[in-house]
């Protein structure tokens, strides 16, 4: 998602509301409770059993913290607490494995989160057709079309700011019943509505360019034939902290969804590292959420990013942590932009009009998977259409197009479709004028991949 197309730090901080309370045993004089800190969530990882996961909730509690959501399968608890010592308490529990703060700022939305009713504006284009639609030319959609515009059976999870299922172009394909949002604290709420927009368009004009349906009017999605689901994982501020995505995947593998769009990075951190204690302990715990999904059924489409940046050749970050202060670290390949990095995910990069890399656009030799169009794209915006330029905007065409796949070859699993992406993708060599940065063949490179997605030879082969 890009740092343009975003939205950023609308909400203020909450007071923290907990106490922790420490025990001294035989002790005959009372040591007096620390004083709060601010409140602050974690991952806790164990092993993934039932017994395991039972002991960390305990010991979660013991260490003054709430336990916010459970993933049995996963060994994955997300807490809360105010607790300043609450990582190193939670540690002398034998059953937990690692522990890490999820952000560096205090939690904006509380113990029950907030939202507003309010809806950014957006710019509309006057009267948008698919005539407007260079995107689905390039990548040969509007061929596929005549083939099939996917099947009913498909769900595709927009796991993003919200949709806006009250668009015309939208609400034939909206599945209300398998959408939710998880921007409080990650726990899943499904109260009617909650995972509508509230601040950006940006989930609206992903959920458009994958599926706007063929109805007569606006725009038509790469496949306007299935259905999508809003998963909402942006808060009002535009933040995507990890609890947000690992409930966002683990719904949408819970609900079936056999495709999912994320495009977006997992803040505060660009780049997550393995070696750093809370950077290490997320890492993992969103690894294992990705990797559960995918063994469920689901695949995983991301955008690569929008910082130009060589993601094969990891060397400095100066954009971390984002809710914060940001400072500038050495980082290493061991450092990942998540989701878009983690395996099983297809990264994706943007192409302009003309068919090269997009100047904004992240890359890497064996990063990325393949390309599509993210400048200046046409889509679905609340109230209207408008044009956005990102990997945000070129991850949902690759979306469509697995989609697709899955509609003319339903037996296919996450792991087929990626193979078929592959495949299929037209190569694209590296600049004829001469860019260093494009290291590899004209059948893989750094630029794009595999090469531009194909949406034709997704339906046809």
């Amino acid at each position: 998602m890009s740092r343009t197309s975003r939205p950023r730090r609308l909400a203020a901080g909450l007071s923290a509301i907990a106490l922790a309370c420490v025990s001294l045993g035989a002790a005959t004089t009372a040591q007096a409770d620390p004083a709060p800190g601010p409140l602050m969530n974690y991952v806790v990882n164990t092993k993934a059993t039932p017994g395991h996961v039972r002991k960390t909730e305990n010991a979660v509690k013991a260490a003054g913290g709430t336990v916010l959501v459970s993933y049995r399968q996963l060994g994955v608890v997300i807490a809360q607490s105010t607790n300043p010592d609450f990582k190193t308490d939670v540690r002398s529990s034998r059953d937990v494995q690692s522990v890490g703060a999820t952000r560096t700022a205090a939690v904006s939305e509380g113990p029950g989160g907030l939202n507003s009713n309010d809806l950014a504006d957006a710019t509309p284009v006057a009267d948008p057709d698919e005539g407007q639609q260079w995107d689905m030319v390039q990548i040969k959609a509007d061929q596929a079309h005549a083939v099939t515009d996917g099947s009913r059976k498909v769900l595709v999870g927009i796991n993003d700011s919200g949709v806006d299922d009250t668009h015309p172009d939208l609400a034939p394909n909206f599945d209300a019943a398998d959408s939710v949002s998880c921007v409080n604290n990650g726990v899943p709420d499904t109260t009617a509505g909650a995972w509508r927009p509230t601040t950006s368009a940006h989930g609206t004009h992903v959920a458009g360019t994958v599926a706007a349906a063929r109805n007569g009017i606006g725009i038509v999605g790469v496949a306007p034939g299935v259905r999508i689901a809003s998963v909402k994982v942006v808060n009002d501020a535009g933040f995507i902290y990890p609890e947000y995505s690992i409930c966002g995947i683990v719904w949408a593998a819970q609900h079936r969804m056999a495709v999912t769009n994320h495009s977006y990075f997992i803040d505060p951190y660009e780049f997550w590292c393995k070696d750093n204690g809370d950077q290490g302990a997320v890492q993992e715990s969103v690894r294992r959420a990705y990797a559960w999904a995918t063994g469920q059924g689901t695949l995983s489409v991301a955008a690569a990013g929008n910082s130009d940046y060589d993601l094969s050749n990891k060397t400095t970050d100066t954009n971390s942590p984002n809710d914060s202060t940001a400072v500038t670290r050495t980082i290493n390949n061991n450092c990942l932009d998540m989701p878009t990095e983690l395996p099983g995910v297809i990264t994706v990069a943007s192409t302009t009009q003309t068919g090269v890399k997009s100047s904004f656009s992240n890359f890497g030799l064996n990063k990325i998977d393949v390309a599509a169009p993210g400048s200046s794209i046409l889509s679905t915006v609340p109230g209207g259409y408008a044009k956005f330029s990102g990997t945000s905007m070129a991850s949902p065409h690759v979306a469509g197009i697995a989609a697709l796949m899955k509609s003319t070859h339903p037996w296919w699993g996450p792991r087929d479709i990626e193979r078929a992406l592959h495949r299929e993708a037209d190569n694209t060599a590296c600049p004829t004028t001469p860019d260093p940065r494009c290291t590899g063949t004209t059948a893989n490179n750094a630029f794009y991949g595999e090469g531009i997605a194909d949406a034709l030879d997704a339906v046809t082969r």
